[in-house]
């Protein structure tokens, strides 16, 4: 068999040589026998590693070439082609004219090659696809389609192509654009020969300025509808993920910044920090300003809820007529200007803990759905009627009187004892007046930072002064005390001159000594002063007492001994 292949030599090794070498090296009946390399280039790789082909510097040794049947020139040049005429027998010359058409051959073939395997690749891009392709020439015969077009119309490829679109579908998206060579967008129609409504996006096919067909992508008009719900649904989710992650909010203080050493405060914490342990609801009662909301954040940063939310209702701030929209939500249309829908502070507080305070100034409609929420977790939206379920940790707090709310009709006794699971009364700072060194020196510090001063601390007349004061702000008061004096003050050290200007109660005093008087009437007066504040009730006599330092029942034989209770006090 290899006697009957024809033996080509090749003269040159450039790139001409090459495209010649590389055309004729798979065919079976041919054999590339030797390269001349007459002008000592350097040799290409892909050559080197061809084991069988022998390379010549020497043109001369082409005469000694045994059954040479065919040299190709690749060089142009006088000297080897005068060279080449020398050769005799039945050698075949083939010169650099013809030696340039089969390189022009050997690139066509290259680039079919190239356009095949595009086609190849475009083939499957557009088999994979979901959405529908048709393609039409410029004379609107339908060349193309793919499967989804199959299968979103129901008609068979063999009945579509080869049609004129122009006549099977004149007024969809395809015919559209070949009639006014421009772009198509969202069109809706029928496909001709079928009952599928869809949705399309056509382009004209534009080669060298001159219009040579179009293509159109549509799909099914349902599966349409079905994205645009989709993209309803999440864009709904992400508005209200956004609109809870702009709500939702984790507690600040731990029983770490609550500060005190008396025994009434110690009694509180301690009672708090078991109950947090627990998903027990919490009432903290207390006056304004004694640090209820504090105690709330403590409770929850101890809890097992610790690391989800923490959400404050201040029931006393929110109008009566947008509470319920605020504990629940509201859904999308419930109410002129709801646009869209709402999560409440319960939802938000899912499987955390919920802050409710100035529990004692919510209206009673809006204390009975509150009651079925402890009692169920559970509730509706305003508007809405789909139930929705939680697991939420309450923690309440008011400064009023529920007890006394309840019996006048202006709060549920039964929410009340849904609430009162756990009672925590606060003490005022009147109370526990040894915790005031301490609550003003770390006042000094945080406010130090605040303000960029250098305080060191108070004199003992004005440690004197804090101290003779009843503090009915409690120890909110005392905050906006020390920081009116500091602001105002350069001094390292605060005074008594500085306090006395802040204080409300030491404005007042005059500058002598007090009258004296019978110690039994000082202490009518003072029995009186502490009625008038907390009220003639049990709970105002019990809180007068230990304002006053002395037992209930000491109390009430001081009010039988000075016949009160026949007094209008």
């Amino acid at each position: 068999m290899l006697n009957n292949r024809i033996k080509v030599a090749i003269i040159g090794i450039g790139d001409d040589a090459i495209s010649v070498y590389n055309l004729l090296k798979n065919l079976k009946d041919i054999e590339v026998a030797s390269f001349f390399n007459i002008y000592d280039e350097i040799l290409p790789s892909n050559l080197l590693k061809e084991n069988n082909i022998v390379f010549h510097n020497s043109l001369d040794k082409i005469f000694r070439i045994n059954g040479l049947d065919i040299v190709i020139n690749a060089v142009k040049d006088t000297k080897v082609e005068e060279k080449l005429k020398q050769i005799r027998g039945n050698v075949s010359i083939i010169e650099t004219g013809s030696v340039n058409l089969m390189v022009r051959l050997f690139q066509e073939k290259q680039e079919l090659l190239k356009i095949k395997g595009i086609q190849g690749e475009l083939s499957t891009i557009l088999n994979s696809i979901q959405e529908a392709v048709e393609v039409a020439g410029k004379d609107g015969v339908i060349k193309y389609l793919n499967p989804a077009f199959v299968r979103v119309t129901g008609i068979p490829a063999e009945e579509r192509i080869g049609k004129n679109v122009l006549e099977a579908s004149p007024d969809g998206a395809l015919a559209m654009a070949l009639r006014t060579g421009k772009n198509v967008f969202g069109h809706r129609t029928k496909v001709g020969g079928s009952n599928a409504e869809v949705i399309s996006n056509a382009s004209p096919i534009i080669i060298d300025g001159s219009l040579e067909g179009a293509v159109v992508v549509f799909q099914h008009f349902t599966d349409v509808m079905k994205l645009m719900d989709e993209l309803k649904q999440r864009t709904s989710q992400i508005e209200n993920l956004s609109d809870k992650f702009g709500q939702v909010t984790t507690c600040k203080y731990g029983f770490s910044d609550i500060i005190g050493e008396s025994n009434e405060l110690k009694k509180c914490m301690q009672l708090a920090e078991k109950s947090a342990r627990s998903n027990t609801t919490v009432l903290l009662l207390g006056e304004s300003g004694t640090g209820k909301e504090l105690f709330a954040h403590a409770i929850h940063h101890v809890s097992s809820r610790r690391e989800k939310p923490f959400i404050k209702v201040n029931c006393a701030a929110i109008p009566e007529n947008l509470l319920e929209s605020e504990f629940f939500g509201y859904a999308k249309g419930a109410f002129t200007g709801a646009v869209k829908s709402k999560i409440g502070k319960f939802e938000l507080a899912n499987g955390g803990t919920i802050f409710l305070d100035e529990i004692g100034d919510m209206n009673l409609a809006l204390q009975g759905k509150l009651l079925r929420v402890l009692q169920e977790m559970e509730f509706e939206k305003v508007g809405g009627n789909q139930t929705i379920h939680v697991d939420v940790r309450v923690v309440a707090a008011t400064n009023r009187n529920l007890r006394e709310m309840i019996r006048n009709g202006n709060f549920r006794e039964d929410l009340y004892y849904r609430l009162n699971v756990v009672e925590i009364t606060i003490p005022p700072l009147r109370l526990r007046k040894d915790d005031l060194p301490e609550l003003v020196d770390n006042l000094i510090v945080k406010l130090n930072r605040k303000l960029g001063k250098k305080v060191q601390g108070i004199s003992k007349d004005a440690e004197e002064i804090l101290y003779s004061y009843d503090w009915p702000g409690n120890v909110r008061e005392l905050e906006n005390v020390v920081e009116r004096v500091m602001v105002t003050v350069d001094d390292e050290v605060l005074k008594k001159k500085h306090f006395v200007q802040h204080v409300s109660q030491f404005k007042a005093l005059p500058e002598k000594d007090i009258d004296l008087m019978p110690i039994e009437q000082m202490e009518q007066l003072l029995i009186k002063k502490a009625l008038s504040k907390f009220g003639n009730t049990v709970e105002g006599k019990r809180r007068a007492a230990q304002a006053l330092n002395i037992s209930l029942a000491t109390l009430y034989n001081k009010l039988k001994k000075a016949k009160f209770e026949n007094s209008n006090i």
